[in-house]
C-alpha cells in the first residue's frame, strides 16, 4: 500500500482539480482487459500486491536497461519458456506506447529486445482481473451452464464492460501505483515515502486513458494537473503517489457515476433483447452498416442470412468487432488493429489483415479466414481456421472438433494491409496451435474440482485433399485495383500437391466429357446430376452463403 510521510501531507497544496479538462473523461483501456488475459494458473495471483512485490524485485535485479526477456520472466514465475515467450508476444500485442520496440520487433527480435519492467508488472498485475458475469443471470451456476452450453445471445454490454473495469481499477489503484512508484527518504529520520515521476505515471496508459467520442487520446500525463505542458528537456519533478492516487480514483468516481446513470436509464427506458450498447442496436437495425464508435471498436451484430462487405475505405487502422451473425458471408477486407468474433454461427468471417490481435469466441460452424500477427480460439464447436498467422494459435477454454489450415484466399490490396499493420507472410504457424487451459481462470465462474490443470482440446489439420481455395469476388474490390494477384502465404508441400492434382483430375475430367460422345438426352441426363452433386457440396462444405452476395446485386 501507499505510505507517505504525515510531514510532506501536511505542507502540500491543496488537492488539484479532479481533471484540467472537463470534457476529457477517463476510460479503462479495454484492449488489456480483452486480449491481454492468459489463462496459465501460475499467472493469477489470490493476492496481487504480496506475489508481485518480490518478483517484481526478482526481475528487476535481472533488468537490463529496465528491460527482461523470457528467460528472467520463466525463472522468475517458475513458468516454462515457452509460456513466457507467449507473456512477451501477448504483452507486446496489447501496449500502450506504439514506440516500445517488443510492439514492431520481428519474432527473432522477442527475446533480445524484451518488455518494460513497468509494463510487465502491470500485465502481471491484471491477470488476476475477472470477467463481467452477463447481467442477465445473477446466479453463478446458471451462468455457468449458459456459458457452457455455448449460448452466444449474453454478451455483457459495453457500458457493463467498462464500468467493471473501471470498478476494478477503482479497487486495486493503490496498489498497482505503489508497484510503479519509487521510495525517497521523508524528512523525518528513517522515514521513506512514495513518488510517481512522468515516466512512471505514462506506464497506467496500459490500464486507462483519457478522451471521448470524436477525440484524440493523447498521452496520459497531459490529462493531469501536475504533469501537463511540462518541458520534455526538463521533466516536471516526481509527485506524490498518494496524490496520483487520490486524482485518479477522482476521475474514476466521476467516469463510474457516469456509466451507472447510462445504464439506468436504459434499463428504464425501452429494452433490449440482447442488452447492447446503442451502437450495437443501430447495427442489428442496419445490419449492413458498421455501427459508429469513435473510442471503441466499430460494431458489427445480427447479420443474418446475407453478405456484408467493409473494405479500408470503411475500417482502415480499427478495431472491429462481429456479434451474434448467422448463415452469412462477412468480407472484412482493411487493415485492422484489433478484431473479435463472438457467438457466431454457420458463418464464413473473411479478415483482411490484423496487426495486433485476433480473437474467436463462443463459435459454432464458423469458418474463419484471417491473415493476423496472433490469433486466440475460445470456447468453439466445429469451426475451421484458414490461418496466415505470425505467433502460434492460442486455444483456450470448452472447444471441440476445431480445425487449423493455412490461408486460402486473397484480394487485390491484400499486401498492402499486411505490410501496412505489420503482418508478416513469410511466417505462418497455422500448424502449431498452442493449447493452453480448458477452464478460463478469468470467467467468474465455479469450476468442479480437479479441471483448474485440464489442457484445452487442441485443434487437427484440414486433410490436404479437403483443402480448397476460397474465392473472393473482384467487385469487392472498388476500383482501384492493388498488386496482390495470389496468396502471399506460401502452402506447404503436401497442401501444393494436393491442389495441383486436384487440378489435374478437373482438367482429365471436363476433356473426358468433351471427348465422349452422348446423345442429347443423355447430356441432359449428366448435367442434371453434375447439378444435382455441385448443389450438394454447396451445402456441405458453406460455399452456398457466398452465393448471397449475388441476390443482393
Amino acid at each position: 500500500m501507499i505510505e507517505e510521510d504525515q510531514d510532506l501531507i501536511d505542507q502540500s497544496p491543496p488537492p488539484p482539480d479532479p481533471n484540467p479538462n472537463p470534457n476529457s473523461t477517463i476510460h479503462p483501456r479495454r484492449v488489456s482487459f480483452e486480449h491481454g488475459l492468459l489463462p496459465i494458473q501460475k499467472l493469477v495471483f489470490a493476492d496481487p500486491i504480496q506475489t508481485l512485490a518480490p518478483v517484481k524485485q526478482k526481475l528487476a535485479d535481472a533488468a537490463s536497461n529496465n528491460r527482461v526477456g523470457s528467460g528472467a520472466i520463466a525463472d522468475a514465475l517458475q513458468i516454462s519458456g515457452d509460456h513466457a515467450r507467449l507473456v512477451l508476444e501477448t504483452l507486446g500485442s496489447v501496449l500502450h506506447s506504439e514506440g516500445d520496440p517488443l510492439v514492431g520487433a520481428k519474432p527473432e527480435e522477442v527475446e533480445s529486445v524484451g518488455a518494460d519492467l513497468r509494463d510487465l508488472v502491470l500485465f502481471l498485475y491484471i491477470q488476476s482481473y475477472k470477467k463481467l458475469l452477463p447481467r442477465t443471470h445473477k446466479d453463478s451456476a446458471a451462468v455457468a451452464d449458459l456459458v457452457r452450453s455455448n449460448s452466444r445471445r449474453f454478451m455483457p454490454s459495453q457500458a457493463d464492460d467498462e464500468a467493471h473495469q473501471l470498478s476494478y481499477l477503482q479497487k486495486h489503484l493503490a496498489n498497482i501505483i505503489s508497484l510503479l512508484a519509487e521510495p525517497v527518504e521523508g524528512e523525518g529520520e528513517g522515514e521513506e515515502s512514495l513518488v510517481l515521476s512522468m515516466e512512471a505515471f505514462e506506464h497506467l496508459g496500459f490500464l486507462v486513458q483519457f478522451g471521448d467520442k470524436g477525440s484524440d487520446v493523447s498521452p496520459l500525463s497531459q490529462a493531469t494537473p501536475f504533469f501537463a505542458n511540462s518541458d520534455p528537456d526538463m521533466p516536471a519533478a516526481p509527485v506524490p503517489a498518494s496524490q496520483v492516487h487520490d486524482w485518479l480514483l477522482q476521475n474514476i468516481a466521476s467516469a463510474l457515476e457516469s456509466i451507472t446513470e447510462r445504464i439506468s436509464g436504459k434499463e428504464n427506458g425501452p429494452s433490449n433483447a440482447s442488452d447492447q450498447d446503442d451502437a450495437m442496436s443501430d447495427a442489428c437495425e442496419a445490419p449492413n452498416k458498421v455501427a459508429p464508435s469513435d473510442r471503441g471498436p466499430c460494431l458489427i451484430e445480427g447479420v443474418s442470412k446475407t453478405s456484408l462487405v467493409k473494405q479500408a475505405s470503411d475500417l482502415r487502422g480499427r478495431s472491429v468487432k462481429v456479434v451474434n451473425c448467422h448463415d452469412s458471408v462477412i468480407y472484412l477486407l482493411a487493415p485492422l488493429r484489433y478484431a473479435t468474433v463472438h457467438g457466431c454461427s454457420d458463418t464464413t468471417i473473411v479478415l483482411g489483415a490484423v496487426g495486433k490481435a485476433l480473437r474467436v469466441e463462443h463459435c459454432e460452424r464458423v469458418h474463419v479466414i484471417a491473415a493476423a500477427k496472433r490469433v486466440c480460439i475460445a470456447n468453439c464447436r466445429e469451426c475451421v481456421f484458414f490461418l496466415g498467422v505470425n505467433q502460434r494459435p492460442l486455444i483456450v477454454g470448452d472447444n471441440h472438433k476445431l480445425q487449423v489450415a493455412p490461408y486460402n484466399t486473397y484480394y487485390s490490396h491484400l499486401e498492402e494491409h499486411m505490410s501496412e499493420v505489420g503482418v508478416e507472410a513469410t511466417i505462418n504457424k497455422w500448424d502449431k496451435p498452442l493449447a493452453l487451459g480448458a477452464v478460463d481462470p478469468h470467467d467468474s465462474l465455479s469450476h468442479p474440482a480437479g479441471v483448474a490443470d485440464a489442457q484445452a482440446e487442441s485443434a487437427a489439420c484440414v486433410d490436404p485433399d479437403q483443402f480448397i481455395n476460397f474465392l473472393i469476388p473482384n467487385w469487392f474490390n472498388g476500383e482501384e485495383i492493388g498488386s496482390t494477384k495470389d496468396n502471399p502465404f506460401p502452402l506447404p508441400d503436401p497442401y501444393m500437391a494436393a491442389q495441383q492434382r486436384n487440378l489435374k483430375n478437373l482438367e482429365e475430367t471436363r476433356r473426358s466429357l468433351r471427348e465422349t460422345p452422348l446423345e442429347e438426352n443423355r447430356k441432359k441426363e449428366l448435367s442434371s446430376a453434375l447439378h444435382v452433386y455441385f448443389k450438394d457440396w454447396l451445402y456441405a462444405s458453406g460455399n452456398i452463403r457466398q452465393l448471397y452476395c449475388l441476390q443482393g446485386d
